[in-house]
């Protein structure tokens, strides 16, 4: 390039569009001809001026100046740095000048002056560092191979506890009882095996201590209140189960201490007070309470019936009646609760309802319904009507007499 524009308008490379404008107004007002009475020399630099204002004026044209400003700067640099750095092998005149010769004082030595000396075997010492260091490789293949039992050990119970689910919804109750206990033989305190082991040895097995263990064994694994609530629970029917009712109602308790939504612990509680201990009154208000914490038909009919029951044990026969005709809207073809309903009408002295309830129950199929109105409701057959005519002995003998 000529020139550079840049110091035509005397402004640095920085300048903006605004200051490019400025000082192109003022060098072409400067340099105009017409103010120097056509001065060839004003009018080339005024020209000159309109050039550069016509490259930087434009942000396209001024982009690619600067480009070609860069690349004739590095043209420039690289022919300073060749011209600085001459390669200094190279003569004055141009000829290369010859490699230096290799410095000797004397031949090689012979073979027979060779020496050779055998270096003496070191034994290898052990430092404090070293110790430290394989201490900590060992300790780190400790740590890695137990990590990978550790990840084994859950995998493999996780399979088989998966395997025994699958088992206990098609009520393959000993395939899913070895499964539980072959995932509990790789992690012991696997929450969900534990659980479910304990209801096939409960409900199934009928095994209720060791059914307690595994619950016990589940709760101290768990910190959930409805977890803990439910374990308590299923403890307390095992105890219930055991003959244990005090036992059984302390968990029956603290079931309902986490959890007083949990209604199965209200019936089991209920249940507890009305057949093992006989506290007919709690008994009541335990089912009445339970019966405000569920909307399920079949707990409200049996805290229902069971209520009916107490309040049939406390002559309250009104109440009995009541809550009876409330099981009987949720099943209305109990003949067990059309049973209870003829001892309540029996118990008030009205046999005509009480013998139509024990029919009722007995076409319903319960049978003992059947034995109790044979003989409530059997009609009273007069005793003269009862007595046969006896013959007396005149007669036995006038008949023996006449010829056959």
């Amino acid at each position: 390039m000529s020139q550079n524009y840049y110091q035509v308008l005397g402004v640095p490379a920085t300048a903006t569009a605004q200051e490019i404008k400025v000082a192109y107004k003022r060098l072409a007002v400067q340099y105009h001809p017409d103010k120097h009475g056509g001065n060839a020399l004003y009018e080339d630099l005024f020209k000159a001026v309109a050039a550069a204002y016509h490259v930087l004026g434009d942000v396209g044209r001024r982009a690619q100046y600067d480009y070609q400003l860069q690349l004739a700067a590095r043209r420039a640099e690289e022919l300073r740095r060749r011209q600085q750095f001459q390669n200094q092998t190279q003569h004055l005149y141009g000829m290369p000048m010859p490699p230096p010769a290799p410095l000797r004082t004397r031949r090689p030595a012979a073979s027979a002056e060779r020496h050779y000396r055998t270096i003496p075997k070191q034994r290898p010492k052990f430092t404090r560092r070293d110790y430290w260091l394989t201490s900590l490789i060992v300790f780190g293949l400790l740590v890695f191979m137990l990590s990978v039992k550790v990840t084994m050990d859950h995998v493999t119970a996780v399979s088989n506890y998966q395997d025994g689910v699958e088992a206990y919804s098609r009520s393959e109750w000993s395939t899913a009882h070895s499964f539980f206990t072959e995932a509990l033989h790789f992690k012991p305190t696997y929450l969900k095996a534990l659980r479910r082991r304990g209801e096939v040895e409960q409900f199934v097995y009928h095994n209720y201590t060791a059914a307690r263990a595994d619950y016990l064994a589940a709760l101290r694994e768990t910190t959930s209140k409805t977890e803990r609530a439910t374990l308590l629970l299923r403890i307390g029917q095992c105890h219930k189960a055991l003959a244990h009712p005090k036992s059984a109602q302390e968990y029956f308790a603290r079931a309902l201490a986490l959890d007083t939504t949990l209604a199965r612990a209200w019936l089991a509680q209920g249940e507890n007070l009305l057949f093992r201990q006989r506290q007919f009154r709690a008994a009541t208000r335990t089912f009445s309470t339970g019966l405000r914490h569920t909307t399920a038909p079949t707990l409200m009919a049996r805290m229902l019936l069971y209520r009916g029951l107490a309040h049939y044990k406390l002559q309250d026969f009104g109440a009995a009646r009541a809550d009876y005709w409330q099981v009987l809207t949720i099943t209305p073809r109990s003949g067990q609760v059309y049973f209870l309903l003829g001892r309540v009408a029996q118990q008030e002295g009205a046999t005509q309802e009480a013998c139509e309830f024990f029919r009722r129950a007995t076409v319903q199929g319960y049978h003992l319904a059947d034995t109790i109105r044979q003989k409530l409701c059997t009609p009273v057959v007069p005793q003269r009507l009862k007595k046969k005519a006896v013959p007396t002995t005149s007669a036995k003998s006038a008949s023996a007499q006449t010829p056959q």
